[in-house]
């Protein structure tokens, strides 16, 4: 890792994680609510542990777009509304400028290692359980 990226990932580390509940599985998430974690997300990850994944939180429900510059880990998002239902999920291309949309307004967006949510069975309109409240920006 580079030292500028070792420095970028001390100024935007994600938050201590929390257990969620997604389609009957208990997921470790990483907590990304502030501007600098979200943007810095999983950025030169190379892997991640079973079951573990970051958990992006937002002030308000609004349309939701991402992608995976720097990102080399294979990746599959999805998009969650104020409730915790699940309103979309799509696969996501490593290093990638390409955008992922949240096709509706979302309040969170959870990625986990590519296929996981096929893997579990997770569907649009299943809800996710412990959610943390919204980001306070």
């Amino acid at each position: 890792m580079s030292l500028f990226w070792l420095l970028v990932s001390l100024v935007a580390h994600a938050g201590p994680p929390v257990q969620i509940v997604v389609g009957g599985a208990t997921v470790v998430a990483e907590i990304a609510e502030t501007r600098a974690e979200r943007a810095m997300g999983l950025m030169g990850r190379a892997a991640l542990a079973t079951d573990h994944g970051m958990l992006f939180v937002y002030p308000d429900s609004a349309p939701r777009s991402f992608w995976m510059k720097n990102t080399p880990l294979p990746l599959s998002i999805a998009f969650l509304d104020a409730t915790g239902r699940v309103v979309h999920m799509a696969d996501m291309k490593p290093m990638s400028t390409e955008k992922v949309e949240s096709v509706h307004p979302a309040m969170y967006a959870l990625e986990m290692e590519r296929g996981w949510f096929v893997a579990h069975q997770v569907q649009v309109g299943q809800r996710v359980a412990g959610l943390p409240s919204s980001a306070g920006e």
